[in-house]
């Protein structure tokens, strides 16, 4: 039993505090750690310190591994001809490469031998020629029998020509006889030519479908006409019709209207007809609707009375520049040949109107 130094009270043998003022036992605080103890923990930080250092240099300074150079190839070794040069026939036996399957290994040494100077094989002389000329077997000699002349003569017919006479001439100079049969009908290379050269007119003025309808201001029966939308189909076998009355013959005195919906201008018409020798005029009119009669002056007149003689053509409005919505086909008469005892039928295929070139 020992008593604590503070404030006298009994402490046991291995008891370090005191209980009743928690002070220590004697000698207990001087068994504290020196400063040897903090000097050693210190000494072995830094040696820890220094060895990561050392290995990271030694990393970083590594020497990179050393890459091994590809030794070079020897050229391949060139082999004789197996024949001698200049003999007619020898076949020369081609040189064999290293690295090829089946080939023999190339021999080591300081150089590769010289390629000797192959002589080109001469080609065995054809028969009939002397072989004093070396060109002969280069260009040989031309046939028997060649006609070059008639060759150039035939080239000289076949140029080009616009006029169908002077193809038929040039094929009577050279060519064949069905050439010549074939130039006296005119049927010339030269011909379709100047016909494929002229400039494309332009575009026809583009219709809606129910832009066309009769004009009929006389009231004559509807079952006299056929359908109006097949004059601008764009179908050359179809047809609107117009029945010639007998009472009236030759005369028709109706015609079909196009609707453009908006004033525009007009430079010419084409009109395709299954009857040729009608008598035909063009108007033109503005406003929201049709004009009654034919009479009235709201329509101007774009074409005079003209008698188709084709079954296709072209006339050019007289617009003077002015913009129409209406243009009307005013069918005048009908053919000579339709008469009252066989009035027949007008018929237009197509009509097509075109802005100004």
């Amino acid at each position: 039993m020992t008593e604590c130094a503070n404030c006298g009270a009994a402490m046991l043998q291995d008891q370090d505090w005191c209980m009743h003022c928690g002070a220590a036992r004697p000698g207990l605080l001087k068994r504290r750690p020196g400063w040897l103890t903090a000097a050693g923990v210190l000494a072995v930080t830094a040696l820890l310190v220094v060895g990561a250092s050392v290995a990271a240099y030694a990393a970083l300074t590594k020497p990179k591994p050393k890459t091994h150079k590809q030794l070079a190839l020897h050229p391949p070794t060139p082999v004789t001809p197996s024949t001698t040069p200049g003999t007619p026939g020898a076949t020369p036996t081609t040189p064999t490469v290293p690295g090829t399957p089946g080939a023999p290994p190339a021999p080591t040494g300081s150089a590769p031998p010289k390629i000797p100077t192959q002589t080109p094989t001469p080609e065995p002389t054809p028969e009939g020629s002397s072989g004093s000329n070396p060109n002969e077997l280069l260009f040989p000699p031309e046939e028997k029998g060649s006609k070059a002349g008639k060759s150039t003569k035939a080239g000289k017919a076949s140029k080009p020509s616009g006029s169908s006479k002077s193809s038929g001439k040039g094929a009577s100079e050279g060519l064949t006889g069905e050439g010549v049969e074939e130039g006296s009908k005119g049927e010339s290379s030269g011909g379709s030519g100047s016909k494929s050269a002229e400039p494309e007119g332009p575009e026809p003025i583009l219709l809606d479908t129910n832009a066309a309808s009769t004009y009929n201001p006389n009231a004559y029966l509807s079952s006299l006409f056929g359908d109006p939308s097949l004059a601008i189909d764009g179908e050359s076998s179809t047809a609107w019709t117009a029945e010639v009355q007998a009472s009236l013959a030759p005369q028709v005195n109706a015609g079909i209207v196009l609707d453009l919906r908006s004033a525009q201008k007009l430079g010419s018409a084409t009109i395709k007809t299954k009857t040729p020798g009608i008598a035909i005029e063009m108007y033109g009119a503005n406003g929201h609707n049709l004009p009654a009669l034919i009479t009235d002056p709201t329509w101007k007149k774009l074409h005079g009375a003209r008698l188709l003689k084709k079954k296709k053509v072209t006339i050019k409005l007289k617009t003077k520049g002015a913009a129409y919505r209406f243009v009307l086909l005013w069918i005048v008469k009908a053919p000579a040949s339709s008469t009252s005892a066989a009035p027949g039928k007008v018929a237009i295929r197509e009509l097509e109107l075109f802005p100004p070139s």
